[in-house]
């Protein structure tokens, strides 16, 4: 779970939008552009590179 403070200050180092958690996957996605970042050991990992494209 992450944390609602957490994903206050968070945006997509992309397009600098707004992100939305996705328990069922344990990612974030971005609302804006749509890339889903991993979170691993309950770190946003927030690095285009690692992000997956869902449009």
């Amino acid at each position: 779970m992450v944390d609602n403070e957490l994903l206050d200050i968070l945006a997509c180092p992309k397009c600098k939008g707004d992100i939305e958690y996705i328990s069922s996957e344990n990612k974030l996605l971005c609302i804006s552009c749509g890339l889903k970042y991993p979170i691993r050991d309950d770190i946003p990992i927030m690095l285009i590179e690692e992000a997956e494209e869902t449009k």
